[in-house]
């Protein structure tokens, strides 16, 4: 991996989702009313939460799952509840610590657990787990970027993998250039959109993904929020 480039772009999300747009995902992630566009997000957001669920054991009981890129921790929440062992990490100490408040509000015990941690996702000391879900935390970055990490999480993850991409679309290529129009204060990190192709041909070429096989994969696309899910497992 390119650690430079890697820490300078984790860098650039790190600050735009603890200090820039903290307040917008707080709310975004809540029951709270949003405009028609951050609407679409919630709901496909939504979907794509499900669909990444769905794709994990009902029973969780002994497993331990991480949850790269946890957010505000809903998936971490529905994970736990099916008795997984949850180790939800955020690049936004802002994010992970309303997570941790919320969950302890409304579900003070669970027939899991979380363990919320702020700092980087692909750290070895995180240890070993059953399953591992990156839920949109790696569609900021470029193939051989999502490549190299998941190579990574390979070696550390005993059955699956499931992340999302951002695909590579005529929508999204137009939606990345009006973007470059706002202020560079105001943008959020550019989405990387990825073509699959290339994606798994780099995927192919890793090591440590020699004795992994890419198995199901749902795109979800709603409003402004489209987004790639992909589910890799031990063969």
């Amino acid at each position: 991996m390119n650690t430079t480039a890697y820490e300078q772009r984790r860098s650039q999300i790190e600050h735009y989702f603890d200090r820039t747009a903290a307040d917008a995902w707080a709310r975004l992630t809540s029951n709270e009313p949003v405009g028609r566009i951050r609407a679409t997000v919630r709901a496909g957001r939504d979907t794509m939460r499900e669909t990444l669920l769905s794709w994990l054991p009902q029973d969780m009981r002994g497993l331990r799952l991480l949850d790269a890129g946890c957010g505000t921790g809903a998936l971490a929440l529905q994970a736990a509840l099916r008795g997984a062992d949850v180790v939800a990490i955020d690049l936004s100490p802002t994010l992970v610590k309303l997570a941790a408040q919320r969950m302890h509000a409304e579900h003070p015990s669970l027939p899991g657990s979380v363990m919320f941690l702020s700092g980087d996702m692909l750290s070895p000391d995180l240890g070993l787990f059953d399953h591992v879900v990156c839920m949109d935390s790696l569609i900021h970055y470029d193939s051989e970027q999502i490549a190299d990490a998941l190579a990574g999480l390979a070696q550390r993850t005993r059955n699956s993998m499931a992340f999302t991409f951002a695909p590579r679309t005529p929508l999204l290529a137009l939606m990345h250039s009006a973007g470059r129009l706002f202020p560079r204060s105001d943008r959020s990190p550019s989405l990387s959109p990825v073509a699959h192709a290339d994606l798994l041909d780099r995927m192919q070429r890793q090591a440590s993904l020699q004795s992994w096989a890419g198995a199901r994969m749902q795109r979800v696309a709603s409003g402004f929020y489209t987004s790639q899910a992909w589910e890799w497992t031990r063969t």
